[in-house]
């Protein structure tokens, strides 16, 4: 019984079960993953290649039995320092008390102070309903609208995708209705003017003019609001008569704007859609200049291709029509906050149902989400992190500990709060016959590089960065390629990192406009560039090459490194994110204005490099599983 429940709990976190795109390569059709009881990754040549270049495990050597110990002391004491300053006798409780709510749990409010995850949390129980009835409609649809005339695969695939894009683009319609009320007709005003720029301009005009009209909409959005037609109309007329009254229009206009739906203010999310503006654009550009299939790719199995084929390879050219366009951009279980599907991928998916995707993986991945989101009603109920943030409290009032603990747990929760809603929808995209990429890989606890913790932070948003602004740019080559094509070796491999370092500067400075345009983030994107130096300098400085014969003490240095990295991306992340600039200059000053504090970070140092060396035997395990993650 104990081994049945073990087995399941494995099964339940195995990478197999959070996404099939992490144990099967993406070079490798899908077919190979539509096996329930396959535990690990595909066996072939180049698993056996990954598992053969694997270290011996060392989870049973004496050095690890110290780094339990560690853990079994270190990880109670961390949750308890964090639990005894959110109690109503600690001295600060009465500054941010305002913030709490009544909780579930007797004896204890929440802190549902974070106005991005309270708008997911408030509506689960709406959620919860659309989950459920979206794909029950897609399934009676289904078998109202199924037609047995195909005569081939081919002839299905093309059925079954305008089945699905005749349910998708009439529920849309319906959804961002219900959303945004009287402005999605502005958001299908800013849909038809991108897709005139794809279908409208010269061939060669297309990817600049998308580029432009795209980061040009989100300011503009920004800056005026989300175009409230009082304040258009206020433009042009004077808002008052001789009287001092609102003239007649702009009260007819305050009326109109009333009618907001669910959602008044359409342009907070609009950036997730803004990618898929650029994807359908791109995909069409790319599309036009794509060689004819060679005989390779004629002999592939459209219904069973690989995640790679599937972005790479573009549909047929009428399949860049309006309506596509239109189901797409507005997907239901993707448009509010992803994961991002490339348009390719969306077309592929419709027309041919994915194999990764199996009544027992879906269900597993479901009871994964609940209890993901069980941690964090806990967290939220016992720990008051976000509150005492918020209300910028007098930090000499806590211990060097306390002061860690709380910026390591506000971490925390800013991770549960993006993963929760983005498996949320994920798993409804999955309910849907949809499967869309797993946008968080690894705890936040399990980061020690800054370059793969950009890959597993919303890695769908990482894999679109990748395809449609870093390869353009040239990612770390001598200069700017497409995705049809590549790109020369670099001269150097200190010219090539140097160019890697530019073009991660512009893509931190993209991601940190995309997100929000304001200062606090573009702080957090220039952040995440600098402290990516000490990375990539400690690479060149200490190759693997050169130390295979002292493998243990090369493991000691890159834990010295890993300390480093996770010290400066948690303060980048809190720059970005919770406390701002002058926040973290607060507590930084705390922690290292006192000889109990210096104390304190050298401590928790030792306590990272313990932590970072069970990250290394993590990612040396999934090799022996012949898996190979980038993150």
């Amino acid at each position: 019984m104990i081994l049945s429940f073990l087995s399941w709990l494995r099964r339940l976190y195995s990478l197999d079960t959070l996404d099939t795109r992490f144990t099967v390569p993406a070079t490798t059709p899908v077919k190979v993953a539509a096996e329930d009881t396959r535990s690990g990754s595909a066996k072939d040549a180049r698993s056996n290649a990954v598992a053969n270049s694997a270290s011996p495990s060392k989870w049973g050597t004496l050095e690890f039995f110290v780094y339990y110990i560690v853990f079994l002391v270190a990880v109670p004491l961390m949750f308890k320092t964090v639990a005894d300053v959110s109690q109503e006798s600690h001295p600060t409780f009465s500054t941010y008390s305002h913030l709490l709510s009544p909780g579930w749990i007797p004896g204890r409010k929440v802190d549902n102070s974070d106005a991005q995850y309270s708008s997911f949390r408030d509506n689960i129980p709406y959620l919860l309903v659309l989950l459920v009835a979206h794909p029950l409609l897609r399934r009676v649809h289904e078998h109202y609208a199924r037609s047995n005339n195909a005569t081939s695969a081919a002839a299905a695939g093309d059925n079954r995708l305008a089945r699905r894009i005749q349910f998708d683009f009439y529920f849309a319609l319906v959804f961002i209705t219900a959303l945004h009320g009287i402005s999605a007709i502005k958001v299908l005003a800013i849909l038809y003017l991108n897709y005139k720029i794809a279908k409208a301009l010269p061939w060669k005009y297309v990817p600049a003019v998308t580029w432009v009209f795209n980061i040009g909409t989100l300011f503009a959005n920004e800056l005026c609001g989300g175009y409230p037609l009082a304040r258009i109309i206020g433009l042009w007329m004077p808002a008052a008569d001789v009287a001092g009254q609102e003239s007649t229009l702009v009260q007819w206009a305050q009326v109109v704007d009333s009618f907001g739906g669910l959602m008044p203010r359409w342009e907070i999310l609009f950036n997730i859609t803004t990618l898929r503006l650029i994807s359908f654009n791109m995909d069409y550009y790319w599309s036009l200049d794509y060689p004819a299939a060679s005989p390779i790719e004629k002999q592939l199995d459209p219904a069973a291709l690989s995640e790679r084929d599937r972005v790479r390879i573009p549909p047929a050219q009428s399949a860049f029509n309006g309506r596509n366009y239109l189901a797409y951009v507005l997907y239901s279980p993707l448009y509010l906050t992803g994961p991002i599907l490339t348009f390719n991928d969306y077309i592929s998916q419709q027309r041919y149902a994915p194999q990764s995707l199996t009544r027992v993986r879906t269900i597993l991945y479901g009871t994964r989400f609940f209890l993901t989101l069980l941690s964090m009603e806990l967290i939220l109920h016992f720990i008051y992190a976000v509150a005492i943030s918020k209300v910028s409290p007098n930090w000499s009032l806590y211990t060097p500990g306390q002061l860690s603990m709380l910026a390591f747990f506000n971490l925390h929760i800013i991770w549960l709060k993006l993963l929760i809603p983005w498996r949320f929808f994920r798993l409804w995209a999955l309910l849907d016959g949809i499967d869309p990429p797993e946008n968080m890989v690894r705890c936040v606890s399990n980061n020690y590089s800054a370059f793969a913790f950009w890959r597993g932070w919303h890695r769908s948003l990482n894999r679109w960065i990748v395809r449609y602004l870093y390869v353009p740019l040239g990612g770390g080559s001598n200069g700017p390629t497409s995705t049809n094509g590549g790109a020369k070796a670099p001269a150097s491999p200190f010219y090539g990192k140097a160019r890697q370092i530019f073009n991660f500067l512009v893509v931190f400075t993209f991601i940190a406009l995309w997100h929000d345009i304001n200062l606090r983030l573009l702080m957090w994107g220039w952040l995440i560039t600098l402290f990516v130096l000490p990375e990539v300098i400690g690479t060149l400085l200490f190759p693997p090459s050169r130390w295979r014969s002292r493998p243990n003490t090369y493991r000691v240095i890159c834990g010295i490194g890993a300390v480093g990295n996770i010290l400066m991306m948690m303060i980048a992340n809190l720059v970005g994110f919770a406390l701002g600039v002058d926040g973290i200059k607060g507590l930084l000053s705390e922690l290292l204005g006192s000889y109990a504090g210096l104390v304190y970070l050298v401590s928790a140092c030792c306590a990272l490099f313990v932590g970072a060396q069970v990250m290394f035997e993590i990612r040396e395990e999934e090799l022996r599983a012949g898996i190979r993650m980038k993150c």
